[in-house]
């Protein structure tokens, strides 16, 4: 249903940015305007997991940097019957934590110093089911599910 709902959006705001498109050049601007939101839409497709982390400083981290968080996330993927994500931290105090991706396979998860220093390795994959739960789509909730299901 997400799916469903995700791609009548995006076909609603192509339709808008068509019909301003046609208002200010008539059929070629419309086509013009077409071209733009197709090209919109896959770049940020591509590269919207990217943007958000960037957004927030998240810089990745292996196992070597965080022990404990990159082991529970793959413990927690491993669990849920998904490939590793790519592990990110970011200097925050405010305990916080998203998964990101277009699909299972580039998946990322970030997670905020604050978080890590203010729950125990019990109390990370209750928070984790929480943010789990708040997820819009299939597809964050796949994700989400990727790094921090229990």
């Amino acid at each position: 249903m997400n799916y469903f709902r995700t791609a009548m959006l995006l076909a609603g705001l192509t339709a808008l940015f068509m019909g301003v498109g046609y208002l200010i050049g008539g059929a070629g601007g419309a086509m013009i305007a077409l071209l733009i939101a197709a090209a919109t839409n896959l770049f940020t497709y591509w590269n919207s997991d990217r943007m958000v982390l960037s957004t927030y400083g998240a810089h990745e981290i292996d196992r070597a940097a965080a022990p404990e968080l990159y082991d529970l996330v793959a413990l927690l993927a491993s669990r849920a019957g998904l490939p590793m994500p790519r592990v990110f931290l970011m200097d925050e105090a405010q305990p916080n934590a998203f998964a990101t991706g277009r699909n299972p396979e580039n998946a990322a998860v970030a997670v905020t110093t604050g978080l890590v220093q203010s729950l125990s390795r019990e109390e990370l994959p209750a928070r984790s089911r929480w943010s789990r739960s708040s997820a819009c789509s299939s597809a964050a909730t796949a994700t989400t599910t990727t790094a921090l299901a229990s």
